[in-house]
């Protein structure tokens, strides 16, 4: 075809529209998320349901038709039998959904949809110096998340808007602002009632000094203030949960690249939390490459018809050598 003013300028225009719906489609919207049931945590021992204290109650493997899915680093579960989910991305991006669920266990996702979460000034968050969320909890009809690199804590009203709320900046002390950079904010919770910090923010750094020392922890709003957490065996907090008598529990990783992954939850008694504490507690459960693990990331806690459900929620990094898994242990 001969080139002409206006087959050029049509052949612009075509590009504008395809390159517009490019740029829509990486904001967000419907995403079907295909999923593959884990039939066992440990496939060498498919009989095994007792791993330390906790039962394994089912898992899936997780992926979806959109560009944006991945990289999920902090989880919530709720209304019945949690059947409501909420997760963020760690490039500024919520996850909405239906958890689908037959004969007590997970089976899938329906009605998924991403969105770009929105910062003060309704810009999203991922076109920001904010991009990097690491951390989510919802309590009381509000959503807090925490922010790596600017060691942020931000909060929205996800009860009166859901994804277009807008980000509220929650003051921190100058201490978490000086975190170092890729060892922020990992894990944040809110206390649940009826305990003497009820209602109080807790967030903790992934690792914010050596190996071998402690990580910091702040405690915003009620009786504020600084602790720390004590670190065993090169585990790095990558969550936090609190259970409803107010023990707090600590999601960890360690990587190492010739021997993969491991994960750890420990259980911190809820009446140590307090400003200038040292933090530490029994281990729940701990998990390697022998199990159906991958770089575990999120924590949520739900109760199911009596039962204390816990879900974890992998990271992949958005790398094809890695999974998102999605799994379900009840407190034994």
């Amino acid at each position: 075809m001969r080139l002409t003013r206006r087959s050029t300028l049509a052949g612009l225009g075509a590009l504008a529209v395809a390159s517009e719906a490019r740029a829509q489609a990486l904001e967000g919207g419907p995403v079907t998320v295909s999923a593959r049931p884990i039939a066992a945590f440990e496939p060498r021992s498919p009989e095994k349901t007792r791993f330390g204290k906790l039962a394994f109650r089912s898992g899936l493997v997780l992926s979806g038709d959109h560009s944006r899915f991945g990289g999920f680093s902090g989880l919530w579960r709720g209304g019945v039998s949690g059947s409501d989910l909420v997760a963020v991305t760690d490039n500024g991006f919520w996850l909405t959904a239906r958890v689908t669920m037959r004969d007590g266990r997970l089976t899938g996702f329906d009605r998924a949809e991403l969105a770009p979460i929105l910062g003060v000034s309704g810009r999203p968050l991922h076109r920001s110096r904010y991009y990097d969320t690491e951390s989510l909890c919802l309590a009381e009809g509000v959503a807090y998340l925490g922010v790596e690199r600017t060691h942020d804590v931000l909060r929205f009203d996800w009860a009166g808007e859901g994804v277009m709320a807008r980000a509220r900046i929650v003051p921190v002390p100058r201490e978490v602002k000086r975190l170092p950079n890729n060892r922020g904010l990992e894990a944040i919770g809110v206390v649940p009632a009826g305990q003497p910090l009820a209602g109080a923010i807790v967030a903790i750094s992934e690792r914010s000094g050596a190996d071998d020392e402690p990580t910091l922890g702040v405690i915003l709003g009620r009786q504020p203030g600084l602790f720390q957490v004590i670190r065993h065996d090169g585990y790095d907090i990558t969550d936090l949960a609190f259970l409803p008598d107010g023990d707090l529990l600590l999601l960890e990783r360690w990587y190492r690249p010739l021997r993969g992954v491991g994960m750890r939850i420990r259980r911190v008694p809820g009446l140590s939390l307090k400003a200038g504490a040292l933090l530490d507690g029994p281990v729940l459960i701990e998990a390697d490459l022998g199990q159906e693990i991958d770089n575990m990331e999120g924590l949520s806690v739900h109760h199911d018809q009596g039962k204390t459900v816990l879900t974890l929620i992998s990271d992949d990094n958005f790398s094809f050598l890695q999974r998102t898994v999605m799994l379900e242990f009840v407190m034994a």
